[in-house]
């Protein structure tokens, strides 16, 4: 006998879901609207906590004002991919905060402009959402 769902769990389910897909499209929306000022904060605290060593400040607040401008059109599932190897850093992730971590370890590394890249993963994601918490809806 197979287990049966209770139509209210269903409908209970899919509010749950259209709510954490509505709060994930607006903290999409709000990182494209403040992709200049994000970047600026971001760029700041990495240097600030020795994160990055770079030759370019400016070339690297380009890269990330592109990148949060670029990640709204991002395919959901490039997303999960990118920030899988992260799922399980912290509780309670932020899913950008993971994506900019996971990119900065992998991709900024390669960039011209990138001298070297310190901290492990942890130390990298907490500098990020130190800035990007600002994006997650109030509890």
């Amino acid at each position: 006998m197979g287990s049966q769902t209770r139509p209210f769990d269903d409908k209970t389910a899919g509010t749950i879901d259209r709510k954490r897909e509505r709060e994930r499209r607006n903290m999409l929306q709000a990182l494209d609207r403040n992709a200049p000022e994000l970047a600026t904060k971001l760029v700041q605290r990495l240097l600030d906590r020795h994160i990055i060593e770079t030759t370019s400040v400016e070339a690297i607040r380009g890269v990330f004002n592109n990148l949060f401008h670029t990640l709204p059109e991002t395919e959901e599932f490039d997303i999960q991919y990118k920030t899988a190897p992260l799922r399980g850093l912290v509780n309670d992730p932020n899913f950008i905060s993971l994506y900019v971590t996971q990119y900065i370890a992998e991709d900024l590394l390669e960039h011209a402009s990138i001298q070297d890249v310190f901290g492990d993963d942890l130390e990298i994601y907490q500098a990020v959402d130190s800035i990007l918490t600002a994006l997650r809806p109030s509890s």
